[in-house]
Parts: structure tokens; C-alpha cells; sequence
């Protein structure tokens, strides 16, 4: 575990700050607040948070005699024209659970086991952090960061299904989820603990610490945690001669067992240089540690129905991941108020080192059958630099907002496959099966919005983006290079209409671009198993998105309601496409093939019950259509309506009570040459508040062991259906402990139902559209 080593002593001066948060709170405590130290804390926190702020340090301000008058500004409604945000720390299980888990309780977003993150059935979603873009969250490299990052460093997740001019189109350019991480700028100090143990060795632990004074304000958190799963899985396949029509069968069945050790901890600092700059620094790291070993039993036969391959193979893998991120951030403000300049520079990188060892023992050795003995190591690693700037003017009849982007987006893929000599163990690489792939993407973007009312109903916010972006591909191995470049016109527009304080329309348009990633590119053939291969193709054009959507806010009595109807089409849909390049090998390929449509209707509904009952739900009744790959009939269109829903009831016992249950439903998805079938869980979380700081939770993930993975794949040469079931039912018991002057941040999960859960945040959700 050299990668875990090294991170606790990177870890250190962390928790020492962590550690000695309560003293600094308690020496904060003992004296006055200035009326200059809350209006520096006002000027230094985001805008979503400042309503938060401006309360606490209102009521800071009345118990103590002031010389002057503090003025601090409204912050607006959460629920923005373009986005939809959802609170997350009111969640009985955020001080137990993964990032992962909580998009899983997000309306309409969806993450499996394998981390693959899917938003309206879309798979091609770009994953954010504070609205920027981080390498842990591209490629390979986003699975494992999704499911190490605890929950309770959220503040809130936004759901950007059609992203404005602002945001570029690297690492998805789909639709966009952004997590909000938590801030705490209350003026004093402020910690919180958080300490679980689970079933089959799993155990996982956090902590936070922020510390607000005069003109700084600093903060960090810490992470360590063990998972363990298992998992079984089964495939049968049909390859069809296109001739005869004969079938030849084969299957393959496993079983696997899977360690993971992962530690991180993330840091800021901001200083109000004067009153009108204000400079920002951010830092994180974390490191991932996998061991597994696996085996898959393969038995396949001929056209002419005999066995002619039956054998076991052994696996050891050993992983370890690394991510980083640096930044920093100047924040001017102008002559009018309301003004501001904010200039962004962020470095982030992500390393992934994979080595596995297989064994291969023969029943019947089929034909050009590899030593029995081999090794496959595989590096990725994903650099980004990205430095933005964005300016705001506010004028008499609306607001402007002008930015640049400047990124550099660096991938390496490399594969060294090894055979081993059965006698002496000695390694010589395969050259067939060795190869490393170099790919360099260099973006520059320009954007312009305008927002302005038109009347007292309406509300329009339009904007238009210029993107270039220039490709350098180098397949290393082959010596084969190449290069390709892009400029897209991106544009936007959303337009609202208020039918009362409590009632809005929205209307949006945007336009998207999806650009194949370095794997999407990579032309070398990467071996997965005995059965399986995969490559890329240097020739995908990017996927060119136009997305329309209409929806109603409202407040039913104690019920806030989001009705939203939406339609999408994508042209030069990149596609995965799969055919055999020998008997029994299969090769998973992507193409550009036709195009695809789908709508659909999504509601969510977020209220009290009752006084003791809250329930969050929400749903999504979609329809989609693409073309079918890997047909005669290049025409041939495959379409599914599915309904997916989840819904998040809690129920306070009494004051120190609350029991939490999260069902979770998706429906069936389509994808290039077949389909996926729906999938279920339920996850259960108790919280009993032993005192006003400190609180014992209980959680069971996947209660009824549910989960499990179907897809079923129906071409004109292949049929395959393929299940997997993950070992899903974990159980935890924790404790969490706060201490510190306590914000509302102090409160994070112990709202109960009285806190809006996965519904908008506090002040957000409802009133005039025009935010």
C-alpha cells in the first residue's frame, strides 16, 4: 500500500488544521462580531450561499453593540434560468455515503456499479467540480474518483440539461452535472467527524474544518475508505454465419472479488485583498488503492456444434490511482455594482497504473492459444490546464456577461502485454498486443450572454459561443500520426414567464457538441479477455446535439412541483459497434452511424406530507430511438419508452428520531446494437441525535440485493445476453460529530424533514423565473 502511505503524509497537515478547529472556534466565540468582520465573510462567499450568510451573521450582529450599519444583498433563488440545483446535505446517509450514491438519488441521473454515469438515459454527461473541469471526472479516471469522494463534501449538486453559452463542450459535451463542493465562511471555526463501519471489513471516515476571520477564510477536509464487493457474472453468445445461417455458441461465466482502499483531502484559502479583490487558492489529492482476483470460466463451440475451446482463467489485478488538482482565482469587482471580473486557473491530473496477472488452465486449448502464463500492465494518465475568464456588467436593462477559455487537455494510453515463460517466468512483450497512444487537444472559446427583463413576466437569457479546437493524435506503437480540428458556433437561449410569485415557465434551447475522447480514438486493437478486444477509430466526427425543453415551477401548498417536457436529437451519433474478427473473438469498436431522437416527461415533487412525513419524489416517462447497428438495413430504427422514478421518504419519529427510505427504479435504455433492461434498489438510513453535536446513523445500501446489470445485444451476426450481479447489499453503522460555532452547516443532516432533501435548497425552487 505504498500509494496510501504516501497520502497520509500528505494528509497531515490537514487533519492538524482539522484538529484545531474547535480551539479557534471557541477563542472566536468569547468575543464580538465586527460589523467589518461580517461584511468581509459577506463579500467572500458565493452568491447561492449568501442568504445563509447574511442570516447568521444578522443574528451574530444583534447581540452585540455596533458603531455602524451592516448592508448585506439578497442572493438569488438557487433554481436559476438555466439550471435546476438540489440540496444534498439534509440526507440522512451524506455522512456515510459515497458522491456516487448521492447522483443516485438525484432526479433523472443514474450511476451503476461500474460508476457509468447516465442522465435521461444519456451516457455522454461532462461531470464538473465548482464549474470547471477536473481529470479525475474524464475518461476511466471518473468511476473510481465518483464512488471514493464522500457525500458530505457536497454542498449542492446542478443539473444543466442544456448548458448556456458559458460552459464548453470537453470531457462529454453532453448535458452537465456539477457538484457544488461544501463551503463554510461563517465568521468562527466550525468541524464535523464522521466515522462508519460496515459489513465484510468495510469501513469509511471524514472530516471538515473551516475557520473564518477578518479578512481569511480557510477550509479542509479528509477522507479515508475500504470497500469490498464481489460480483458474478454470465454471458452467452450466438455467432451467426452469414451464409449458412449456422450458429456457433459459446459462453462465459465469473466470479470476482475486489478490495479498494482510497484516501484524499481537499483544502482552500481566501483572502479580501480590499474591497474590491479577492484571491483564492484550492488544493486536493487522493489516491486509490485496488486489489482483485477473479475468475472466468469460457466454453465455446464450432458451426458444426463441437467444443472446440474449454478453459479457466485466473486473474490478479493490482491498481492504484492518483489524482491532483491546483487552482487559483482573482475576483475584482468593478465601478457598478454588481460588477465583477473573476479570472479561473486550474491544473488538475489523473494517473492510472493497472497490473494483472492471468493463469489460463486448458480442457481444450483452442487455436492460437496464448503461453498459459501472461501480464498486461496498462497507464493512463489525463493532464488538464484550464484558465477562463469571466466578466459580469449589469446595466439598465439587462446584464452582460463576456468569457474566454484557454484549455489543453493532455491523454496517454499505454499497454505493455507480456508473455510469461511457464519454466523460468521470465517476461518477453507481445508486440501484438502492446501499444501506446498520445493524444494532445488544445480548445480556445469565446462567449457572450445577455440577460434582461422584458416587462414585469418575462425574462430572456440568450447566448452564443465560437469554440476551436485542435486534435494531435500519435498511435506511438504504429508510428502513425494525425491531426484533426473543429470550430463550432454554439448557441443558447432561455426564456421565462412568471405566472405568479410562485408559479414560472421555462423555455430553453441549446446546442451541443460531443468530441470522441482518447479511447474513442485509439485505432489499436487493446485486449479485454479471450473473448473480447476493443479499439477506437481515428475517423469519428464529433456528435452534433440540438435540445428543446419546457417547464413548469409551481408550489402546491407545501409542495414544491417541477413539471418539464423535453425533446433531443443527435446527428453523427458516436455508436458502438461490435463484430468478429476470428471464430470467437469479438472486437468493440465506435462508429459515427445515423442518428438518434428521444423526449420525454420528467416531474419531481418536494414537500411535507405531513408534520412528520416529507417526501421527495420524482419520475421521468421517456421515449428514444436510434438507428440499429449492425443490421442489412442501414434504415432500420430501434425504439423503447421507459419510466424511471425514485422517491426519498422521510419520517421524524420524534425530535432526536429519523428514518429515512430511498427507492430507486431505472427503465429500460437502448444502445447501439441492442438494449439494457431495467434496474431497482432501496436503501434504508436511521439517525438518532444522542445529543445536539453528535448523532449515530445507520444505513443499508441495496436492502433486497437488486441490483443487477441485463444488456442484451441483437444483430444480424451476433446474439448475446449478458447479466451481472454485483454484491449490493452493504451495511453501516456510524457516528458524526460536530463542534465549532455552529452555521448551517452545522445542521448538515439533521434537518430531517423538515429540510428540502433532494429537492432545491433553502430559498430556491419557486418565485419569479428570471434568475
Amino acid at each position: 500500500m505504498p500509494v496510501l502511505r504516501q497520502s497520509v503524509l500528505l494528509l497531515a497537515p490537514i487533519v492538524a488544521g482539522t484538529l484545531l478547529a474547535p480551539g479557534l472556534a471557541a477563542a472566536q466565540q468569547t468575543g464580538p462580531v465586527s460589523p467589518t468582520v461580517a461584511a468581509t465573510a459577506t463579500t467572500a462567499v458565493e452568491p447561492q450561499a449568501a442568504a445563509q450568510v447574511a442570516a447568521q451573521v444578522a443574528a451574530q450582529v444583534a447581540e452585540v453593540p455596533v458603531q455602524s450599519t451592516v448592508a448585506v444583498s439578497a442572493a438569488r433563488s438557487s433554481n436559476r434560468i438555466d439550471r435546476q440545483a438540489y440540496d444534498v446535505k439534509s440526507d440522512t446517509a451524506s455522512t456515510n455515503d459515497t458522491v456516487a450514491d448521492t447522483l443516485n438519488k438525484v432526479p433523472s441521473v443514474a450511476v451503476d456499479a461500474d460508476g457509468n454515469v447516465t442522465l435521461r438515459g444519456r451516457s455522454n454527461v461532462q461531470i464538473l467540480v465548482d464549474g470547471k473541469p477536473s481529470a479525475m471526472m474524464q475518461g476511466e479516471n471518473r468511476a473510481a474518483a465518483l464512488s471514493a469522494l464522500p457525500a458530505a463534501d457536497l454542498e449542492s449538486v446542478e443539473v444543466i440539461n442544456n448548458p448556456g453559452a458559458q460552459f464548453g463542450n470537453e470531457g462529454g459535451g453532453g448535458p452537465i452535472i456539477n457538484l457544488v463542493m461544501r463551503r463554510e465562511r461563517t465568521p468562527g471555526g466550525f468541524a464535523a467527524v464522521n466515522a462508519n463501519k460496515g459489513t465484510e471489513g468495510r469501513f469509511n471516515a471524514s472530516s471538515f474544518g473551516s475557520y473564518t476571520t477578518g479578512r481569511m477564510s480557510v477550509q479542509g477536509s479528509l477522507y479515508g475508505r475500504r470497500d469490498s464487493r464481489g460480483s458474478e457474472g454470465e454471458t452467452t453468445r450466438d455467432r451467426i454465419d452469414p451464409r449458412t445461417g449456422a450458429v456457433a455458441h459459446s459462453t462465459q461465466s465469473s466470479h470476482s472479488d475486489t478490495d479498494t482502499d482510497s484516501a484524499g483531502f481537499n483544502g482552500s484559502f481566501s483572502y479580501n485583498l480590499g474591497q474590491k479583490d479577492v484571491l483564492a487558492a484550492t488544493a486536493s489529492f487522493s489516491a486509490t488503492s485496488n486489489d482483485g482476483a477473479s475468475s472466468e470460466r469460457y466454453r465455446s463451440t464450432g458451426l458444426d456444434g463441437l467444443v472446440d475451446s474449454e478453459y479457466l482463467r485466473s486473474s490478479v489485478r493490482d491498481a492504484n490511482t492518483r489524482n491532483y488538482a491546483v487552482s487559483g482565482r482573482l475576483d475584482h469587482k468593478g465601478e457598478l455594482p454588481g460588477e465583477v471580473l473573476k479570472l479561473d486557473l486550474r491544473v488538475s491530473g489523473s494517473t492510472s497504473d493497472t497490473d494483472i496477472r492471468y493463469a489460463n488452465d486448458y480442457t481444450v486449448r483452442p487455436a492460437n492459444a496464448l503461453d498459459a502464463r501472461t501480464r498486461q500492465d496498462n497507464l493512463n494518465e489525463t493532464r488538464v490546464i484550464d484558465f477562463t475568464g469571466d466578466y459580469e456588467r449589469p446595466g439598465e436593462a439587462g446584464v452582460l456577461k463576456l468569457g474566454y477559455k484557454v484549455a489543453r487537455n493532455s491523454n496517454t494510453i499505454d499497454t505493455r502485454f507480456l508473455n510469461v515463460d511457464p519454466a523460468s517466468l521470465g517476461e518477453s512483450i507481445n508486440p501484438q498486443r502492446t501499444n501506446r497512444f498520445e493524444l494532445d487537444e488544445t480548445t480556445v472559446a469565446l462567449y457572450g450572454t445577455y440577460q434582461m427583463r422584458l416587462g414585469e413576466k418575462w425574462g430572456v437569457l440568450g447566448g452564443l459561443r465560437g469554440e476551436y479546437t485542435d486534435l494531435d493524435l500519435d498511435q506511438v506503437t504504429t508510428n502513425i500520426q494525425a491531426g484533426n480540428h473543429y470550430f463550432d458556433a454554439i448557441p443558447s437561449a432561455f426564456l421565462t414567464y412568471d405566472l405568479s410569485d410562485t408559479t414560472a415557465l421555462r423555455l430553453s434551447y441549446a446546442k451541443r457538441i460531443r468530441r470522441p475522447g482518447a479511447g474513442d480514438l485509439n485505432p489499436f486493437v487493446i485486449y479485454r479477455d479471450e473473448l473480447n478486444v476493443s479499439s477506437g477509430n481515428p475517423n469519428l466526427q464529433p456528435t452534433s446535439t440540438d435540445s428543446i425543453e419546457l417547464g413548469l415551477e409551481t408550489k402546491l401548498g407545501t409542495v414544491e412541483t417541477n413539471v418539464r417536457l423535453y425533446a433531443r436529437k443527435d446527428s453523427d451519433l458516436i455508436s458502438e459497434r461490435r463484430y468478429f474478427i476470428s471464430d470467437t473473438v469479438l472486437l468493440t469498436t465506435r462508429e459515427n452511424q445515423g442518428s438518434s431522437r428521444s423526449g420525454g416527461l420528467e416531474f419531481t415533487f418536494s414537500g411535507r406530507a405531513t408534520p412528520k412525513l416529507t417526501i421527495n419524489a420524482s419520475g421521468n416517462l421517456g421515449y428514444s430511438e436510434q438507428s440499429v447497428l449492425g443490421t442489412a438495413n442501414t434504415s432500420e430504427k430501434r425504439n423503447a419508452t421507459s419510466l424511471s422514478g425514485r422517491a426519498r421518504i422521510a419520517y421524524q419519529i420524534n425530535p432526536t428520531n429519523n428514518l429515512q427510505l430511498v427507492l430507486n427504479a431505472q427503465g429500460k435504455t437502448l444502445f447501439g446494437e441492442g438494449y439494457r433492461q431495467p434496474t431497482r434498489s432501496a436503501d434504508i438510513s436511521y439517525r438518532r441525535n444522542l445529543s445536539q453535536a453528535l448523532s449515530l446513523v445507520v444505513n443499508i445500501n441495496d436492502v433486497f440485493d437488486s441490483q443487477k446489470s441485463e444488456s442484451i445485444t441483437e444483430t444480424d451476426l451476433l446474439r448475446e445476453y449478458s447479466v451481472r450481479w454485483p454484491e449490493g447489499r452493504r451495511v453501516f453503522v456510524g457516528l458524526s460529530y460536530r463542534f465549532g460555532s455552529f452555521g448551517n452547516g452545522g445542521q448538515r443532516g439533521l434537518r430531517g424533514p423538515g429540510g428540502p432533501g433532494m429537492g432545491p435548497p433553502p430559498g430556491g425552487g419557486m418565485g419569479p423565473g428570471f434568475r
